[in-house]
């Protein structure tokens, strides 16, 4: 019995480094306003994109992958989910705002009002989020 509850139980302890993942802890984007406040608060501290569509499989892993993976302490940077489905002018928007061409699921890194980052689909990592962050 024991041996399924070493599987099945295990502490953080024995976790090791997953043990001290940070929850992700999603704002929701879901205006033009938003996102311009976002931009200007890009200056004082990275932002972050997660643009999802919630009628996509590869979307639904991409966001399940991310936040199994996240290890950002939330001071670290702000970050934001978009329904681009329900709120595609948002989508739009940060497409024509940032440069970049329309992906979902995709991410966007946001510094001093530019975007330093975008990747979509299984490119998506949230390690190398991490990095950019440091």
């Amino acid at each position: 019995m024991s041996f399924f509850k070493n599987i099945f139980n295990s502490s953080d302890a024995d976790k090791g480094e997953k043990g001290s993942q940070e929850a992700l802890n999603w704002k929701v984007l879901q205006t033009e306003e938003a996102l311009e406040a976002l931009t200007k608060t890009s200056e004082e501290k990275p932002v972050i994109i997660f643009k999802h569509s919630t009628s996509c499989s590869i979307s639904a892993m991409a966001k399940n992958r991310l936040e199994r993976n996240w290890q950002v302490p939330a001071d670290k940077a702000d970050v934001y989910y978009l329904d681009l489905i329900a709120f595609r002018n948002v989508s739009n928007k940060i497409a024509e705002k940032f440069s970049v061409m329309h992906a979902s699921p995709q991410v966007l890194v946001i510094k001093n009002g530019e975007a330093v980052y975008d990747n979509s689909h299984y490119g998506i990592d949230a390690g190398e989020i991490a990095k950019l962050l440091d």
